[in-house]
């Protein structure tokens, strides 16, 4: 049995036909070579798409993981933003409770208790937030630092509004007393009698002045001195025709000797408005109006409330 294998080669060009004789072992060295080298691609080319699917799985992994960390950076840059906007809420905040405390000194208020502690026992501010912290390290404790001080915050603003409200409360209260307290002239004209012990012009005797006497032409107007309600609008005895004003708090002015009436009771009076019109009735020497100052009840030196 031959172990070789003759190839003829022909030419159509009518050259003389040429062989050439090769071994079955080479035959079948070639084609284990072949199919090795075949193997060996495909293998490889198999790895190829192995690898390059990985690749572009990591490319994926890599964007998602530079897009994570680009978040958390911004993440970062916020709770840092965040930190310093509750060091600035902290000292916008006290300094809102210094300024009602100035108000108060201003307006001669008292102070309230309560303000005293607007961060807690002390009312010390807490430590501002370090907003530069390394976030990577200290991340929670920055945050439950955070949230522990937004909870003092807002407590510290519910107080803050509390004493914004009782100090309008207050002025509002002040400004009702200041506007219910006699402050003005009820008149012009001369000063006839004042307030305290004098001769009585009908008597001669020593007598009690409760009031203010003051001059003028009959059918002067008469002012209210502050604001309030009238009381009384009527003939008084020795008064003659007699007007009562109720300030509130306290505080009563009464006109007397008036010629007429402008208001009747219970209209309500601001302080210069024309309440009547001077005169000479009851017991009077001639045209004045007797001005009264009461406290309490308690007749006191209207002198001592005339401003203008």
């Amino acid at each position: 049995m031959s172990h070789k294998i003759t190839f003829f080669m022909l030419s159509t060009s009518g050259s003389p036909v040429r062989q050439f004789t090769i071994s079955k072992f080479f035959i079948a060295f070639l084609v284990l070579v072949i199919g090795g080298v075949c193997g060996v691609a495909g293998y490889g080319f198999q790895e190829y798409r192995v690898l390059k699917q990985k690749n572009l799985v990591n490319s994926d992994l890599r964007r998602t993981i530079d897009s994570q960390q680009e978040t958390v950076e911004v993440q970062r840059r916020q709770i840092q933003k965040f930190a310093e906007d509750i060091n600035s809420l902290k000292s916008k905040l006290t300094a809102l409770n210094g300024f009602e405390k100035q108000i108060r000194i201003i307006a001669n208020l008292d102070h309230l208790d309560i303000q005293d502690g607007l961060f807690g026992i002390g009312g010390s501010m807490p430590e501002d937030i370090d907003p530069k912290l390394e976030l990577t390290e200290k991340h929670n404790s920055l945050m439950r630092e955070m949230h522990g001080q937004i909870n003092q915050i807002n407590e510290a603003a519910v107080i803050q509004g509390d004493g914004f409200q009782s100090l309008i409360d207050e002025l509002e209260n002040k400004k009702n007393l200041l506007a219910s307290t006699p402050a003005i002239r009820p008149s012009r004209g001369l000063y006839t009698s004042i307030f305290g012990r004098r001769k009585s012009p009908f008597t001669g005797l020593n007598e009690f002045h409760k009031g203010l006497d003051i001059a003028s032409a009959e059918g002067t107007p008469v002012l209210a001195t502050a604001d309030g309600t009238v009381t009384y609008a009527d003939v008084k005895g020795n008064y003659g025709n007699m007007l009562v004003i109720d300030h509130g708090h306290g505080m009563v002015t009464r006109y007397a000797h008036l010629k007429e009436f402008l208001k009747a009771p219970g209209e309500k009076v601001k302080r210069g408005e024309k309440i009547a019109l001077m005169g000479n009735t009851g017991r009077s020497t001639g045209p004045h109006v007797h001005y009264e100052v009461r406290f309490n009840g308690v007749p006191v030196d209207p002198q001592k409330y005339i401003l203008n």
